[in-house]
């Protein structure tokens, strides 16, 4: 098995992997050492007929729904070229902000087109890789060697920003494959100026390694960079492994933050905290909760304690040795804080219910008695899915499928599904054409450039050209 790097973006159709749809697809392969082994990937994929996609976002990408249906892939076409050319054995995926974003869109993309969700990220010696993290843990503890951009004196971690600074090409921000580019380059760059903490992250793709580092057998205090921690620390902090969390995760407590008034407070009291409202959040007193979800298998951006000790490392992070030993001895007194946060946390509202299939990923894993099944689909041509009919378990396929064949094979359908599915995409588009239409007229006010005025024109034709007429 040889390893490689993937290198990819997405752009797509809105911010949600549930309902919006992956409109371009770029990649580039590398070996171990970041060299580019082939050609790059740069695909389109058919936006469907069922979606109206986010004006915003189409500002921001500048394709269009006409682009993709001319040259693009169908979802089935794409998701089996990703699984026979793209994620091969021994891959490693690295994008950019992918663990929280475009991955949701790949296993949102497999959903809907009979793959499984997730074995394209550990099966064979696969695994996937966030650079959003590794940049941020770059610039708050080894940051020589590297130009790190400030806009308007605040630290910005964009790709575009990152690499205009160190004198790298990108040519266009928000185009995928540019961005691919730009983050090929810089990931080559932390790779050659700080080879030992690039190394180091590169392990915590399994989770197991996480694992060793942060368990609650063995609690120890360790440096952990995210994005929902303070940026005038370079989101950086030492945290402490304090309680279980949800579906195979830790509490960490932020170790930053004396936890004395915390500890005698109700699960109740804690509850209104963890649970606060934005402007309940900036009232004067309101006391914050300094906890959060660790997930192993999200490659968090995680080290040891004694990463701090070289050069400046504890005053950047604007700690000390002695207040993170305090905090922790106070959280060690009260082992009923803890159990109170885990109670919290198992109350943590999961995502309202969705009757969409497509949105009804995360509802439960799919029983192994529909593995057969689900291949079949996925292998069967047009003439083959007329006549298929699986007797599922699983009781979100049997819509799954309807929709499958619509959107790639609709020659495949009987009279009663076309029926059907015609009835459920009208439903869908009635429901997404009014914030649809305020958006688009809003846009139209604002935006005077002639580009954008022409994606304006193709969105009013492409909503025209799939509304269902009323009889």
């Amino acid at each position: 098995m040889t390893e490689s790097f993937f290198f990819y973006d997405l752009e797509t159709s809105g911010l949600d992997p549930r309902w919006d749809r992956i409109m371009q697809f770029a990649g580039q392969r590398t070996d171990s050492d970041l060299n580019p082994i082939g050609d790059p990937y740069n695909i389109l994929v058919k936006l469907n007929d069922d979606t109206l996609p986010s004006p915003d976002a189409l500002m921001v990408t500048g394709i269009t729904p006409q682009e993709t249906q001319a040259d693009g892939y169908t979802e089935a076409e794409f998701a089996k070229l990703l699984m026979s050319e793209i994620f091969t054995p021994g891959t490693t995926v690295v994008g950019y902000n992918n663990v929280r974003f475009d991955d949701e869109f790949i296993r949102h993309l497999f959903w809907r087109n009979f793959y499984d969700p997730y074995e394209w990220t550990w099966r064979d010696g696969r695994s996937r890789w966030d650079l959003l993290d590794v940049v941020r843990m770059t610039r708050a503890l080894r940051p020589e060697g590297i130009e790190w951009p400030l806009v308007d004196g605040i630290a910005i971690n964009k790709l575009e920003n990152i690499a205009a600074a160190n004198g790298l090409n990108h040519t266009k921000a928000h185009d995928a494959l540019s961005d691919v580019e730009a983050l090929i380059d810089i990931t080559r760059l932390i790779h050659n100026k700080q080879p030992a903490l690039f190394e180091h992250l590169l392990k915590f793709r399994d989770k197991n390694q996480v694992k060793q580092l942060i368990n609650l057998d063995n609690k120890q205090p360790f440096v952990y960079v995210n994005g929902q921690y303070d940026s005038a620390y370079h989101s950086a902090t030492v945290a402490f492994p304090l309680t279980s969390g949800r579906n195979n995760s830790v509490v960490v407590y932020d170790l930053r933050y004396d936890p004395t008034p915390l500890l005698n407070l109700s699960i109740e009291q804690l509850e209104k905290i963890r649970f606060a409202k934005r402007d309940e959040r900036q009232s004067e007193g309101f006391i914050n909760l300094p906890v959060k979800q660790l997930q192993y298998n999200r490659v968090p951006a995680v080290a040891p304690l004694g990463v701090l000790e070289r050069g400046d490392g504890w005053r950047r992070l604007g700690l000390t040795p002695e207040l993170i030993d305090r905090h922790r001895k106070v959280l060690l007194s009260s082992p009923a804080f803890a159990e109170n946060v885990r109670s919290v946390f198992e109350k943590e509202p999961d995502f309202e219910p969705a009757t969409e299939p497509e949105a009804q990923l995360y509802d439960g894993f799919l029983p192994q008695g529909d593995a057969l099944s689900i291949s079949k689909v996925r292998q069967a041509d047009v003439s083959q899915l007329a006549d298929l009919h699986p007797n599922f378990i699983d009781e979100r396929l049997d819509d799954l499928l309807l929709h499958y064949k619509a959107r790639n094979y609709p020659q495949s359908l009987a009279e009663d599904e076309v029926v059907s599915w015609e009835k459920w995409r009208s439903d869908r588009i009635k429901r997404q054409l009014p914030d649809f239409i305020s958006r688009l007229q809003s846009l139209a006010q604002s935006e005077t450039a002639d580009d954008k005025q022409f994606i304006l024109q193709e969105l009013q034709l492409w909503a025209e050209s799939i509304v269902p007429v009323e009889d």
